[in-house]
């Protein structure tokens, strides 16, 4: 006799996480038996009077806790949907349906109370970009919003919907897909768009009875995960707040596996999960397409990132499949490429240090004074046009587009200028030395060059891509040769804080043309702190990495809060003081919670340390050395480029007033304003500083 199929609900696991720790063992104790053995004569299956579903059923935990549990009438599935106090469990299990979606396949916990009700009535305060006067879903047809993922017991209910508002009033209750897809239709998509980019199919046909083949879809795979063992059990309800390491959008699962026909591109705003999908496709990847003696290389541009990254890919992963996953910063990876071959050049990372001080100013005293430009010119010229472009010979730069520089030069113009870049690298060559975008450059030559020297990937997964520069993708591109899985990008331009040349993928090699998708919704932060943060990059113009241009307008976070607090301060120790007020306000409920205070750079960081510090206060810093971003009761503290890739529930940001400059001369601050405030999970303050 086959064993039965245990599966856990994603509400089982949450509810979990929120109950007393002593309670939570007696859950665990009781799951780990129940999944040995769920047909045992020791558990006691008690039908639910009231209920609308006669699947659902009570088990008993202990004298006052119970669980509910999916039992169907035939097959051998059951599944954990449901954990509380004995009349709280019975409450919940009177209006819950699991059923099976007619056209998707997937199956779906459904509220049954919420069919019964129309929606309020629309606020007063609608988004202007939303049509309140009508349905919005009136011309979509029922078939069709079930292919979305509506489950058909609530088409009554979203029919009356009429604005945003109503929408999000219903949004807990719906499946994420559905809800996803409705907004993206109120959004102006199409709902052959959605279903296209989801990559959902819906000309098969579906038995609404199995409900153990069901669970085989993305969509259930995003709220319901099978346990096969014990240590599979108790590993997932020992860490019940590790969600991400279980439980993915359907998109999300659908980016993560299966083969690709070339290089992918996802983009998402922050919060989106990008991050998380760069790893679950890495794991995909090591533990399906690596052949003997390869390996994954998941790369990222910082090298703090890199390490975040390792981290978590260990707690995803076994140690058999990490053995196939290398996770470096593209740097460090070419560090180890140049030692490897005895190339003794050192990388140029800093122009105003040291020796690369000394040759940049030897270059400059070579220059045409007759053409009277200043200093910054020749070192603009260097970074956008002449490494940015790979340009090494006078020739190349009589032809080079100077898109974005100020001015034009004529032929004889640039013959007088070249001399300089000429003498700068050779200064650099004197002394073992080379510019980032010139190594990434001779590195990319020389594997394209000779294939047989490239390393042994199956694949190249790479987050934070909107980082690297055009030199960087092309280097990525020579790394591994040209075919299926061979690339996966994430990245979002809202963040590029680092690079400061946009790279075109086409331009650099890397063909997406029908592999490039979106992620939507934000997990992490409210709606009102991303709107806040959008906000701060309004009439700035966003690229999606491959020369077009990203929107925010589709973009939306599923949880709401309080929207960001501003104050004013005229130094370090005003500053200090909102932050404290900010902080005793926000953990004045005594709850767990991470904190973060987040300065736009190192000195100011560590001066309202001291000045927390000497309030009483707690403090760690995270730095290039150290990430302690779990750590509890305490505030953290980084500068805004150090906090990217970290979230906490409550940030509070320090930034000079001038960052809110116009826009068009603010950019780079405005993002690194961007990526700060979208850190916070629940709550935020930005202190401005005169």
């Amino acid at each position: 006799m086959l064993k039965p199929k245990v599966a856990l609900s994603q509400e089982f696991i949450l509810q979990l996480g929120d109950l007393p720790l002593s309670i939570q063992g007696k859950v665990l104790k009781w799951a780990v038996k129940f999944q040995a053995d769920p047909r045992n004569p020791g558990i006691n299956y008690e039908s639910i009077k009231g209920a609308r579903d006669r699947s659902l059923k009570s088990v008993r935990i202990d004298q006052d806790w119970r669980g509910i549990v999916f039992k169907p009438d035939n097959g051998d599935l059951y599944v954990l949907l449901y954990v509380d106090h004995h009349d709280a469990a019975y409450r919940w299990a009177e209006n819950r349906k699991l059923t099976v979606n007619p056209v998707t396949g997937a199956m779906q916990l459904i509220n049954i109370e919420l069919s019964t009700h129309a929606v309020q009535p629309p606020s007063a305060d609608l988004d202007a970009s939303w049509n309140a006067s009508a349905p919005l879903f009136s011309a979509v047809t029922d078939r069709e919003l079930i292919s979305l993922g509506l489950p058909e017991e609530l088409i009554g209910v979203v029919r009356t919907i009429s604005s945003e508002d109503d929408l999000d009033n219903i949004q807990k209750d719906l499946p994420v897909e559905a809800y996803e897809s409705l907004f993206l239709l109120a959004a102006g998509d199409t709902v052959s768009q959605i279903l296209s980019a989801r990559e959902t199919r819906v000309d098969r046909e579906v038995d609404v009875l199995d409900f153990a083949k069901a669970l085989e879809t993305p969509e259930s795979k995003s709220r319901f995960v099978v346990v096969n063992t014990d240590e599979a059990m108790a590993a997932i309800l020992n860490a019940p707040l590790a969600q991400w390491r279980i439980f993915l959008h359907p998109t999300q699962i659908k980016f993560a596996s299966g083969d690709r026909s070339g290089p992918v591109r996802i983009l998402g705003g922050a919060g989106t999960g990008k991050t998380v999908l760069a790893m679950h496709r890495a794991k995909w990847l090591a533990e399906n397409r690596c052949a003997d003696g390869q390996r994954v290389l998941f790369t990222t541009f910082t090298r703090n990132l890199a390490a975040d990254i390792e981290s978590n890919l260990k707690s995803l992963c076994d140690s058999q499949v990490m053995a196939r996953i290398e996770v470096k910063n593209l740097d460090a990876w070419v560090h180890g490429f140049m030692r490897a071959r005895k190339i003794e050049h050192r990388i140029v990372y800093n122009r105003q240090q040291d020796a690369a001080k000394q040759a940049w100013e030897s270059a400059l005293a070579s220059r045409n004074t007759t053409l009277d430009l200043p200093d910054d010119f020749y070192e603009r010229e260097l970074e956008q046009v002449i490494l940015a472009q790979g340009i090494t010979s006078l020739d190349e730069y009589r032809m080079a587009r100077r898109v974005g520089r100020s001015g034009t030069l004529n032929r004889a113009s640039r013959d007088a200028i070249w001399p300089v870049f000429e003498e700068y690298r050779g200064q650099l060559a004197s002394r073992h030395l080379k510019e980032v975008d010139d190594a990434y450059r001779e590195i990319a030559e020389m594997l394209t060059s000779d294939p047989i020297s490239r390393p042994p990937l199956c694949a190249i997964v790479i987050d934070e891509t909107q980082d690297f520069g055009p030199q960087a993708l092309k280097l990525l591109r020579a790394m591994i040769a040209a075919g299926s899985n061979d690339l996966f990008f994430v990245g979002d331009g809202h963040q590029r804080i680092y690079s400061r040349n946009r790279a075109s993928m086409g331009k650099c090699g890397i063909d997406i043309r029908g592999r490039a998708r979106k992620l939507y919704l934000n997990y992490r932060t409210t709606d009102e702190i991303r709107r806040h943060a959008v906000a701060l990059l309004e009439g700035c113009e966003i690229d999606d990495l491959d020369d077009g241009h990203d929107e925010n307008r589709r973009y939306k976070s599923l949880s709401h809060g309080p929207a960001p607090s501003v104050a004013k301060a005229g130094d370090v120790r005003e500053a200090a003081e909102q932050i404290k007020k900010f902080h005793a306000e926000f953990t004045a409920d005594g709850q767990r919670a991470s904190f973060c205070t987040i300065a736009p750079s190192e000195k100011i960081r560590d001066a309202l340390a001291a000045e927390l510090q000497r309030s009483g206060l707690r403090c760690i810093t995270i730095d290039a050395q150290s990430n302690h971003s779990d750590a509890q009761n305490v505030i953290h503290l980084a500068t805004m480029h150090r906090a990217k890739g970290l979230e906490f529930d409550a940030v509070a940001i320090v930034t000079p007033v001038d960052y809110l400059g116009p826009p068009d001369k603010t950019i780079n601050q405005r993002r690194l304003m961007y990526v700060s405030l979208t850190r916070a999970k629940r709550a935020a303050m930005i202190v401005e500083l005169d």
